[in-house]
């Protein structure tokens, strides 16, 4: 099977490529990919090379496919499989694999999601990596990878009873929660699930230093929608604010926060959030720093009085990917206030080598579509020559402008 695909070869050595994928063995599963949404994680990949854990040594010689947010057809099933899945079933999958370091996107030479075709090999499959879901899309699918990591940073979370030591999991039911840096892509996911999650707070804060950025939040996920879930949600860009710490505090009412997320790495937001730690509250560090030697100041007072704890979370559990696919179905979160850009193949190496400095949200693209990385908000202005953007804005604007399966539907068919 010929395949196109984006290759990395070495630190900022990425490469489009036609070759052909070896036949399929026994315990493997031939895949199309439709949809693969960038990852700042793949940027990153892109900057360190081999020097990058997930990445093998020899890259340079034997290449790697990037892209881990995919999902896709299955076409040709190995004899080892054919019991469980079969072509033409509708593919979706888990890039952290249980118990090993390697992974798609990252880590082989034939599975990675920013291709047409690829090869999930059985390691993959032996970990149930790979499933089949029905629906009447692929880009949930796709975007659920990165919500899944968002769940998983609300599951990580634990607080502690008084008088024993049970760990009860998850945030505060009822608590004070604020996402540092919320208004980009997974933050607006991160709002999105808190609002019907189980653990719901009573109070979520967002905070922001882009006025754009909160209001284009504040149009996606509204304060009167989170009040109709039951959840007083406050959008605050804290670079207009005197003292940070004192109008966040005063906000919480005194209480301070009891469950902290950090989505932004920078020493002095990670110190803002554990300033601002509730007793019992947890600091959770979602955003990962690409410097190995990253630190901030904590306050170990609290730490030992206050019960406060530091967290960390990445990836997220087949569990989490699962639920992130069937509350996205249920329309109980809304994955598609993360997408701001689409585009096809051809643009991946241009949105992946400038991903930091491109404004707006997710690029979700489309591997069989040629079409240049365009924002959602510019389909009103491209339809005035062209009939394909004109049909992707009618589409959009039905859904408060947000990407949909009925736009993905006219993209397909129109390549």
């Amino acid at each position: 099977m010929e395949t196109k695909a984006i290759r990395l070869y070495g630190v900022d050595d990425i490469r489009l490529d036609t070759f052909e994928l070896p036949p399929i063995k026994e315990d493997e599963i031939l895949v199309k990919i439709v949809s693969d949404s960038i990852c700042m994680s793949t940027w990153k990949t892109l900057k360190q090379g081999a020097a990058h854990k997930r990445v093998p040594n020899d890259v340079y010689n034997n290449p790697i496919i990037i892209g881990h947010e995919f999902a896709g057809d299955i076409v040709e099933v190995g004899t080892k499989w054919q019991g469980q899945f079969k072509p033409g079933q509708k593919f979706a999958q888990q890039p952290a694999i249980p118990g090993q370091m390697e992974s798609p996107g990252y880590s082989y030479q034939w599975c990675g999601g920013a291709a047409t075709y690829c090869i999930f090999p059985n390691d993959i499959i032996e970990a149930g990596c790979i499933w089949t879901f029905e629906g009447d899309s692929y880009f949930a699918a796709s975007v659920a990878e990165p919500m899944c990591c968002v769940i998983s940073g609300y599951h990580t979370n634990y607080h502690t009873e008084p008088g024993n030591y049970n760990h009860v999991m998850g945030t505060k039911t009822d608590g004070n929660v604020i996402i540092l840096g919320g208004c980009g892509p997974m933050g607006l996911g991160a709002i999105s699930y808190a609002l019907t999650y189980d653990n719901k707070p009573k109070r979520l804060v967002v905070t922001d230093i882009s006025d754009d950025r909160i209001e284009r939040a504040k149009q996606v996920i509204s304060e009167q929608e989170a009040k109709e879930h039951g959840v007083e949600l406050i959008y605050v860009n804290t670079a207009k604010m005197e003292d940070e710490k004192e109008g966040l505090m005063e906000i919480a009412e005194g209480h301070g926060y009891d469950d902290v997320f950090v989505y932004v790495a920078y020493q002095n937001v990670c110190e803002l959030g554990d300033a601002i730690l509730a007793y019992d509250g947890n600091l959770s560090l979602f955003a990962g720093p690409t410097d190995p030697n990253f630190k901030a100041n904590m306050n170990l007072y609290n730490s030992h009085y206050s019960r406060t704890r530091i967290l960390g979370s990445t990836g997220g559990t087949i569990g989490d990917m699962k639920e992130a696919i069937e509350k996205d179905a249920k329309g109980l979160i809304k994955t598609a206030v993360m997408i701001t850009h689409i585009g096809g193949i051809d643009s991946v190496i241009n949105a992946i080598t400038n991903l930091p400095t491109i404004p707006g949200g997710k690029k979700l693209t489309y591997t069989h579509v040629k079409m240049p990385l365009t924002a959602i908000a510019d389909f009103e202005e491209l339809g005035k020559d062209n009939e394909l953007y004109a049909k992707l804005h009618e589409a959009c604007k039905k859904n408060n402008g947000l990407w949909n399966s009925e736009a993905e539907q006219i993209l397909l068919a129109n390549n």
